[in-house]
Order: structure tokens, then C-alpha cells, then sequence
């Protein structure tokens, strides 16, 4: 009778897997308050809880322009990036294309998961963080800390930090130092198609993965991975008969979406919940990414598990365990795209 007792009671202990439902309620209602606290300060958001990116602040240019401070020069300049942040990319990705490896130096800083901030990996001008060169640049400084920055290294502060102005720099006022200085990004003649894709690309693709990611109601989510889906069939489609967005010829149109398209079925698929379909799995975006992440010295910008380590690590709201995922693997982008014929002699 007793071992009977004992057997019953062992049972009852085993069934109580589940916390009570008071514990439930209670810790849904703390981890949802904590939440919504981090996300708010992580990713600002309107009324409806749609994310909500916040303006570069610095906003110059590099040119020949008489009076300009900011003339071309090699050596003067440097780029402090993020390997996992995708709009750092862009610039990686166009100084490689372009050659400019040797007029243009890098730094690299990554994120510090506990202190919520971008930290240089190798101490540079005095500073430590990235807040410390933005202040070096502009003493009380009290916006966001973001990469890109192009740095002036001759007059100690920051030339430009929008990544879309950077990569129109890179492609046309360094050709006197780049080694592919024949290769233009934005020609004259496309320039009106190039900045229709950017516009679409930007609001639902580039910025509409974060936008998933970062949403914050339910409505908000649903809208921005609806336009998210449309967009990428749209350019799907495009790309069944045109090589790239603008024909034959790459331009800063495809380097924009790649950057994005690059880190879509490694991160944004799952813990942006981006998860309807994977880049690979549509008839001719796999096979446009593999053709742009073969183009030379492309590959080489392209770091997974920087971009693992920085999406999953250091989003705490998102990913509140950090443990960082072992795969995918990105051989797969070494494998044949067979595009080379597409669109040959298109232009639009």
C-alpha cells in the first residue's frame, strides 16, 4: 500500500509539466511589458506599430566641386563598417567592384550585445565606440550610431553615414585611384530605372524585412510581409527575362537588393519571420543572387557568420536565448546560375 501511495504521488509529480496558469499569465504579461519596451527603444514605431527608420544624420558629399572640402583623395578616407549589417555591405561590395581597396581603408566594429552599441575592434582615433567617433565628429552629439560612415580622416569627422549616398561616391569620384575605374554603377542613361527599383526596393525589401522583423502589432506585420512578397515576385519576374534589374549590366540597383537577398534565407526567413518563401526556392532570384555573389571579389565581402552572430546574438528582443543557428550552408551559392545569356541586349 505504501509503494502504491509513493507510485501515486511520483505520477502526480511527473503530470505537472506545465507551470500553473497564474505563472503563465503572470509571465506573459512581464516578458510582453519588457518587450514592447525594448522594441521601442531597439526599432521606433507610429501608431499602428509599423517600424519606423530614423534619417542619416550626416548627409555631405566627396566631389571635384570647387569649394567642396570633401575632394577625392587616396588615403584621406575610411569606411567603418558592420560585416553583418547589410546596408555596410552595400559599400563593401561596391569598393570591391570598383577597386578602390587600397584608396579607401576599412575598420571593422561589431556589436556589443550588452552594451547595446557598435565597438571598434581595434581602437582608432582616440575612440573605442562608435558613439565616441560620432562624438569626435560632432561634440553632444545625440542621434543614432549607425554604420556606414565614410570618415574624413584629414579633418577628424564624418563625411557622409547614409549608405545610399556613400556607394553613388564610391562608384564615381575615386576612379582616378580604382582599379576597375571603367565599371560604372550608375550610368547616366539608366539612372531614371535605377532609382525606380531603389525606390521599391528600399520600402518593401530592404527596409520591409526589418519592417517585418520589427513589427509590432499584428497589422503592421501583415502589411509590410504582404508588400514584401508582392515586391519580390514582381522581381522575379523582371528577372525572367533581364539578367539583372537594369539588363545586362549590374548597377547599384542589384547591389542594393543583394545585400538584403544575401541575408534573407540565412536570417530574415526565420527570425524576421519572412518565412512564406525562401530566395532559393523562387524560379530565378536563387539564380540572381549565385550570379551577383560570383561576380569578382564579391564573395569576399560576405561574411555568414558575422551576419549569424550579429542578427541572432545581439537581438535580444527577437532572439531572447542568442543561441546562433549552425547552418545554412552558402556553398550552394558557388553552384552554376547559368544567367549569362538572359536578356542579352535588354535595357529595360
Amino acid at each position: 500500500m505504501q509503494d502504491k501511495n509513493l507510485s501515486n504521488q511520483q505520477t502526480k509529480k511527473k503530470g505537472k509539466s506545465l507551470p500553473s496558469g497564474i505563472v503563465i499569465r503572470l509571465g506573459k504579461f512581464v516578458w510582453t511589458t519588457l518587450w514592447q519596451i525594448m522594441m521601442s527603444n531597439l526599432a521606433p514605431r507610429n501608431k499602428s506599430g509599423e517600424y519606423i527608420r530614423p534619417a542619416s544624420q550626416f548627409r555631405n558629399s566627396i566631389s571635384t566641386e570647387a569649394g567642396n572640402p570633401y575632394q577625392p583623395q587616396a588615403g584621406r578616407y575610411r569606411l567603418y563598417v558592420g560585416l553583418g549589417c547589410p546596408w555596410a555591405h552595400r559599400t563593401l561590395v561596391v569598393r570591391s567592384l570598383k577597386g578602390l581597396e587600397d584608396a579607401i581603408p576599412v575598420s571593422i566594429v561589431s556589436p556589443s550585445p550588452n552594451e547595446g552599441i557598435w565597438v571598434i575592434n581595434q581602437e582608432e582615433e582616440g575612440c573605442r565606440t562608435l558613439p565616441e567617433l560620432y562624438n569626435l565628429a560632432q561634440p553632444s552629439y545625440k542621434g543614432r550610431c549607425t554604420v556606414p560612415v565614410l570618415w574624413d580622416m584629414q579633418t577628424k569627422t564624418i563625411v557622409n553615414n547614409e549608405s545610399a549616398e556613400i556607394i553613388v561616391m564610391l562608384n564615381s569620384q575615386f576612379n582616378e585611384f580604382a582599379t576597375n575605374p571603367t565599371l560604372d554603377l550608375y550610368p547616366e542613361e539608366l539612372r531614371e530605372q535605377i532609382d525606380r527599383w531603389n525606390e521599391k526596393i528600399y520600402h518593401a525589401v530592404n527596409n520591409g524585412v526589418y519592417r517585418c522583423g520589427f513589427a509590432q502589432t499584428q497589422v503592421a506585420y501583415d502589411k509590410a510581409c504582404n508588400e514584401l512578397f508582392a515586391t519580390l515576385d514582381e522581381i522575379d519576374a523582371a528577372l525572367e527575362i533581364s539578367r539583372y534589374l537594369c539588363g545586362d549590366r549590374v548597377t547599384l540597383a542589384d547591389v542594393r537588393l543583394f545585400t538584403t537577398l544575401f541575408r534573407f534565407d540565412i536570417v530574415y526567413y526565420g527570425l524576421f519571420k519572412c518565412n512564406r518563401k525562401r530566395i532559393q526556392d523562387y524560379k530565378n532570384l536563387g539564380a540572381y543572387l549565385r550570379d551577383l555573389y560570383q561576380l569578382p571579389g564579391v564573395a569576399d565581402t560576405c561574411d555568414l557568420e558575422s551576419v549569424k552572430r550579429d542578427y541572432y546574438g545581439n537581438l535580444f528582443p527577437l532572439n531572447p536565448g542568442g543561441i546562433i543557428p549552425c547552418g545554412p550552408d552558402v556553398t550552394s551559392l558557388l553552384e552554376p546560375h547559368r544567367r549569362e545569356s538572359i536578356g542579352l541586349g535588354v535595357s529595360g
